[in-house]
């Protein structure tokens, strides 16, 4: 076995715990998947995997050090080689060839002596060739960043691979080559990730829940059959044990009248002559015993059936749906928004222009318009360049009058220590009343318990729902909506719900996304496709 986990438990220092008493064996070779809404631990138990966790309870095994890809990597004093996993050899090479005749220089770097080569040639296969290894981390983008540790995978070839969330970020070109590497690898992967495109090219489907993994011998797809089959059978159970829970009431209550019934007639035949009052009274005494152990075991029957409806009920997954009802847009169809001419931006010291050629671009009232391009095409600058956040260096924008929403990747509107309800009250523009935006909050599927909950510490899923929520609140939807990589950190559930919210929106929409499957779903109708100079 490649990893072997046993009554694995975690919890955060004074907080609940995350997940108790899991146990996953995962064999050589093997390639899996981790699925599980928002907050149930994924990204959790990959870091204890990778050992960068330790674990509450429980332990975990594994065959060799496994190369772990994680969703962000902080990026203070680290460079591109430090995401390679190449830095001290590098850095021993370079004293070497400077003149360095350490030992501890030799030993670090173990004979590789074409590190630097077998570098450039990783990073170069992951569209990254070019870029300098010493490049700062904080000067690349998300999927750059990505692409660059992806480069670390094709160039230590580790026998296990822990993936979180890869195609966050990743231009489509880059998807493509994941996909391919993931089909043709002979690792083993354990991977945590919403792009199903990607889930379906995996053997085995796990669920992470509070209590333990259930493991499906098929991808994503097999996996919701499957899934949709024990709920409708969970349901099936479910039903017919309440039509059993209400004849065992409806039998009781016709005992309970027999019974009184029986009673008033026994209390009648006292007054009958020629009955000695000790043999009334005798019956009277045996009848309410009989009442008594036929009123107890009814009791029973009824007890055990609502004790199995409620075990039932615990095990049947809750989906709550989210109920959003956006205003339409008040623009007329057809209204030019932006005209952009002869666009450019330049970048370095301003003299290297972002694009080959200048960009012409118009914008009108109800435009579904997809930006897309390679990491580093300038896809989030075009951005705020229409919506006037950032001066161009060549070319004009002209924009009408209208109302703009732009959300960016993090959802860092959402970034506020700000509680849950506070938020929703600042958007209260039609002045609901205090129990309205608590239904409102609810339908937007936070319970009460999750009011006070800091705005900074809910997850992507969360806000993505919580911003929703807000929206339907303020006075209305914009006249433009813009999306920069919406889709990313949002388990499957939330990413759901948001494409159905998209795609009823009736507004000017300009999404910048590589998931194909959210562009064709929400329904975009031209895509402006960018490239990057050189």
């Amino acid at each position: 076995m490649s990893i072997i986990v046993s009554g694995l438990s975690y919890r955060y220092p004074n907080r609940a715990f995350l997940f108790s008493e899991v146990s996953l064996s995962v064999p050589d070779g093997a390639k899996v998947s981790l699925i599980g809404p928002n907050g149930a631990g994924k990204s959790t138990f990959l870091q204890l995997l990778a050992g960068r966790l330790t674990p509450t309870a429980g332990s975990i095994a594994v065959s060799s050090h496994p190369c772990f890809i994680p969703q962000q990597t902080a990026s203070d004093g680290h460079t591109v080689a430090s995401l390679l996993g190449a830095a001290d050899k590098l850095r021993a090479l370079r004293a070497i060839d400077a003149g360095s005749v350490e030992a501890a220089d030799f030993e670090t770097l173990d004979d590789d002596w074409a590190i630097e080569e077998r570098c450039r040639a990783a990073l170069d296969e992951w569209g990254l060739g070019g870029t300098p290894l010493d490049t700062p981390l904080a000067a690349l983008s998300g999927g750059e960043r990505t692409k660059a540790m992806l480069a670390g995978w094709s160039l230590h070839d580790p026998e296990i691979v822990l993936l979180d969330e890869p195609t966050n970020h990743l231009d489509r070109t880059a998807r493509i080559k994941l996909y391919d590497r993931i089909e043709t690898t002979r690792a083993t992967l354990v991977v945590v990730s919403h792009d199903i495109a990607l889930l379906n090219l995996l053997h085995t489907t796990c669920e992470l829940t509070a209590t333990g993994i259930r493991s499906y011998g098929g991808n994503y797809d097999f996996y919701r059959m499957q899934r949709a089959a024990e709920e409708q059978a969970l349901n099936d159970r479910i039903e017919a044990e309440q039509t059993a829970l209400r004849a065992a009431r409806r039998r009781a209550q016709e005992v309970r009248e027999r019974q009184e019934h029986r009673a008033a007639q026994g209390e009648r035949n006292k007054s009958k002559a020629g009955q000695a009052r000790i043999l009334i009274n005798a019956r009277g005494a045996e009848a309410q015993n009989s009442t008594a152990r036929l009123r107890d075991r009814h009791a029973a029957l009824i007890d055990d059936a609502q004790r199995r409806l409620a075990e039932l009920r615990e095990r049947q997954v809750r989906r709550g749906e989210l109920k959003i009802d956006f205003e339409n847009a008040a623009l007329h169809a057809g209204k030019r928004l932006i005209r952009a001419a002869g666009l450019q931006y330049g970048y370095g010291n301003g003299d290297r222009p972002l694009w080959p050629q200048p960009l012409d671009l118009e914008l009108r009232s109800g435009d579904r318009v997809q930006v897309a391009g390679d990491n580093g095409s300038g896809k989030t600058t075009l951005v705020r360049l229409l919506l006037d956040e950032l001066p161009p260096t060549a070319g004009t924008v002209e924009l009408a009058d209208f109302s703009a929403v732009y959300l960016d990747q993090d959802y860092r509107a959402l970034d506020t220590p700000a509680s849950v309800l506070e938020l929703a009250e600042r958007h209260n523009a039609h002045r609901l009343a205090d129990h309205e935006i608590k239904t409102r909050l609810n339908r937007a599927l936070f319970p009460p318990a999750t009011w006070d909950k800091p705005c900074r510490r809910l997850s992507g899923g969360e806000r993505m729902r919580l911003w929703l929520c807000c929206m339907m609140l303020s006075d209305r939807m914009p006249d433009l909506l813009v999306l920069d990589e919406p889709t990313n950190n949002l388990d499957i559930e939330s990413l759901a719900i948001l494409t159905d919210t998209i795609r009823n929106y009736r507004g000017t929409l300009l999404v910048i996304s590589h998931d194909d499957r959210f562009i064709r779903a929400i329904g975009t109708t031209r895509t402006v496709e960018l490239h990057r100079n050189g």
